[in-house]
C-alpha cells in the first residue's frame, strides 16, 4: 500500500494502513475470472471493464466491494493469459490489495508494474467479509475481526518504491528513469 492511500485507510501515527473487507475467492482465479473473455471489446475502456472484474467468479462482487476492499485468494491466483488488463481493472476498481498464498508469476509482475499491491501470505484463516487492515512496512495483515496477524512474504525494496510511486510508468516518470532505492 502507499503511504498516501486514500479510501478504506485509518492514521496510524504518520503512515496510512489500508482497511478493508475480505472478498474471499479459491484457488486458481484466472485473468478469465479477472476480466471476463466475453468482454474483450471493452479492452480499450478499462474504467468500463473494471465494472465487470471478478464478475466470472462473482456476479455480484464490482456492484459490492468498496474501494479499498481486499481480494483473498488461495493458491495460484492470476493464472492464464499474460495481458495486463487483469490486475489494472482491479486496481480501477479500487481494491486495496490482493492476498493469495501463491500468484501465477506474471500476474504478480504486472500487478507490481501497475501499481497493485500484491501479497503472498497464508490466507486460509481469512473469512469472507472479515475487516483487514495492511501494514507494508511492517509486512503484517491484521485480520481485525478475528485479531489473527498473518505476516505476507516481504516485498523487496524496489517494488515498495514503484508500488509508493503508483506503479512502474509513474516511477520511471517521477525519477527520470529506473531508480534503485538507494543508490
Amino acid at each position: 500500500m502507499t503511504v498516501a492511500a486514500e479510501t478504506g485507510a485509518r492514521d496510524a501515527g504518520h503512515a496510512r494502513l489500508p482497511r478493508g473487507r475480505a472478498w474471499v475467492f479459491g484457488d486458481d482465479i484466472s485473468t478469465d475470472h479477472i476480466a471476463p473473455g466475453r468482454l474483450f471489446h471493452l479492452r480499450t475502456d478499462l474504467l468500463e471493464l473494471a465494472k465487470h472484474v471478478m464478475e466470472d467468479a462473482d456476479p455480484q462482487f464490482a456492484a459490492a466491494m468498496s474501494p479499498g476492499d481486499f481480494i483473498v485468494g488461495g493458491r495460484n491466483f492470476g493464472l492464464g493469459s499474460s495481458r495486463e488488463h487483469a490486475p489494472r481493472i482491479i486496481k480501477l476498481a479500487g481494491v486495496g490489495a490482493v492476498l493469495a498464498q501463491s500468484f501465477a508469476r506474471i500476474f504478480f509482475r504486472n500487478a507490481i508494474n501497475v501499481g497493485l499491491p500484491v501479497l503472498q501470505c497464508d490466507t486460509s484463516a481469512i473469512a469472507q467479509d472479515d475487516e483487514l487492515e495492511v501494514d507494508l512496512a511492517a509486512g503484517e495483515v491484521r485480520d481485525l475481526t478475528t485479531g489473527a496477524v498473518v505476516p505476507f512474504m516481504p516485498l523487496p525494496p524496489v517494488m515498495v518504491t514503484i508500488l509508493e510511486d503508483g506503479g512502474l510508468v509513474a516511477h520511471v516518470k517521477k525519477h527520470g528513469g529506473f531508480a534503485l532505492p538507494g543508490a
